[in-house]
């Protein structure tokens, strides 16, 4: 079957959920026995999001092949259940980048080079660089933004030049738009998505199909009345509500019959015997949890919780295992800093603490409080990158006397480098980590002797403290695959939960399917609370 492309765009303001949506769709159609690829159009000006503050795009997400990429990317790897590769990805500054490399080492012969068709052209190779790579039944792209924004016109002109190039029936362009109420009246406007279909409209992109947002329920004259004015039938028409979860709306969607009404468009039939009745199974576990376990994430970009995405999606698939709701206490590392600032209250009732990854040397003095806090008082922690190299530093300092220890990040002339660049690498992507003690509470959690999983950092642990380290019972029981043999896992084994990993598990969380470490932490977090009771 030739590959069924989907393209979700989004009107009148950002943060609409697009991902969310094309995600939920994406669900759906895997359920429903198909083969499923995703895309992100980005149309910032970056190369990639790494050089972006986590405060202004919230976290990157990285592939397990090392691309640096949108957050939504972890939404997508979620909801398909499965690992997705830097082809999903493609910036306004790449396509910029590609096509400018291109011209200055002669590659147009002269030409002069446009927006169109250089440009545009660029922007549909990546869309047939997918399909050629990874063949699915359907591809389904969000572009970044809204529709309107200067930056997203080539990627809008892109797509409708792919759509008279790949086949009209063989695309599917869908409109994500809210419906904003008046407090004053209470009356749900259409006005704007109406504004939103027609500008679209005018840039050569037609919406079939439309998903409008609400914080409230949504009448069917209300349908009745945008299928009308926007020239569309009221069956393609579909409600995203706000709901408790995001892992609710494929179910919501599906129950609007979404799955039939793309089926039918593209002349395909539903293969026999297809619900979603496995996923539906999920969704209503979740429902039905009604006990919480609280845990502490010690960061400094707490203004923006997008900061640390997939973080909080895997504490919370993890707890639902052990039919737990997480409630994450956020506390502020800087807050910690500060005089006088009240430790034991910062942390009433929290089960667990957890420091996540990080750059820079701001807020680092009070994770080395809340780690310090975390070891004496024998509540289960959780270092993630950052959050390890805090572990470490913390130990060296407070129990082996090394007052200076530090980051040559931090502090290129600390009298004592437990962390230092090796080559100066970046390493990203999933790397193999070599489990070392078959009696460690890593291998206890892994259950193998090597494990793949993603990294995004530079520095690494100054192996000629090992012996140091573990002599005092910070041990050292995984390391890297490759002839460094550096750190990847640390651990104390005389505390009930303690752990460091210098890599990123949380890009390894899919529903039903948590990485063994969260499953680990937030079993040591249910474990202390009932000591504590």
């Amino acid at each position: 079957m030739k590959t069924k492309v989907m393209v979700v765009f989004g009107g009148v303001y950002s943060s609409l959920g697009k991902g969310i949506v094309a995600s939920s769709i994406a669900r759906i159609l895997t359920e429903m026995g198909s083969k499923v690829s995703m895309m992100k159009f980005d149309p910032y000006l970056n190369v990639d999001p790494g050089t972006l503050s986590p405060l202004q795009h919230g976290e990157v997400f990285v592939t397990q092949d090392g691309g640096e990429t949108d957050l939504d990317l972890g939404s997508y790897e979620r909801f398909l259940g499965r690992k997705i590769t830097k082809l999903s990805t493609v910036t306004s500054g790449r396509i910029y980048k590609e096509v400018i490399e291109r011209e200055r080492s002669g590659g147009y012969n002269g030409k002069t080079v446009q927006t169109i068709p250089h440009i545009t052209d660029q922007i549909k190779s990546k869309i047939y660089n997918i399909i050629k790579a990874e063949d699915p039944d359907f591809l389904i792209i969000e572009v970044g933004g809204t529709v309107g924004d200067i930056e997203s016109v080539p990627f809008v002109e892109a797509l409708g030049q792919f759509r008279g190039e790949y086949g009209r029936d063989d695309v599917l362009f869908i409109l994500c738009s809210p419906l904003i109420k008046l407090v004053t009246s209470g009356e749900l406007k259409t006005k704007p998505t109406q504004h939103a279909v027609k500008m679209i409209g005018n840039m050569g992109v037609v919406p079939a199909f439309l998903i409008l947002r609400s914080d409230v329920a949504i009448d069917k004259g209300t349908i009745e009345k945008i299928a009308m004015l926007c020239h569309m039938s009221p069956d393609h028409i579909f409600k995203s509500l706000n709901l408790p979860s995001v892992y609710y709306l494929p179910t919501e969607l599906y129950k609007q019959n979404i799955h039939k009404a793309i089926y039918s468009y593209f002349g395909l039939t539903i293969k026999p015997k297809q619900s979603l009745n496995k996923w539906n199974h999920y969704v209503n576990k979740i429902k039905a949890i009604k006990t919480k376990i609280k845990i502490a994430i010690v960061g400094k970009y707490n203004d923006l919780h997008d900061s640390y995405y997939s973080l909080i999606e895997s504490l919370k698939l993890s707890s639902w295992e052990y039919n737990r709701n997480v409630k994450i206490e956020w506390v502020n590392s800087e807050e910690l800093e500060k005089p006088g600032a009240n430790i034991k209250q910062a942390f009433r009732g929290c089960h667990g603490i957890l420091v996540p990854g990080g750059f820079g040397s701001r807020g680092i003095e009070g994770k080395l409080v809340a780690i310090k806090y975390a070891r004496e008082n024998n509540i289960p922690y959780l270092g993630i990158c950052y959050g390890m190299q805090m572990a470490t530093i913390e130990f060296g300092r407070n129990v082996l006397g090394l007052k200076d220890a530090n980051t040559t990040e931090i502090d290129p002339n600390a009298e004592y480098k437990l962390f230092h660049y090796i080559d100066g690498r970046m390493r990203l992507g999933e790397q193999q980590c070599v489990i070392t003690d078959k009696n460690s509470l890593a291998y206890r959690l892994y259950k193998a002797d090597m494990v793949g999983e993603r990294h995004r950092h530079r520095w690494e642990f100054n192996n000629q403290y090992i012996p140091l380290f573990e002599k005092a019972g910070f041990k050292f029981t995984a390391f890297s695959n490759d002839k460094e043999k550096t750190v990847e896992m640390a651990e104390i084994s005389a505390h009930p939960f303690f752990f460091g990993a210098q890599y990123h598990p949380e890009f390894n969380s899919w529903p039903g399917k948590p990485d063994p470490l969260f499953m680990g932490f937030v079993g040591a977090a249910i474990n202390h609370e009932k000591h504590k009771l």
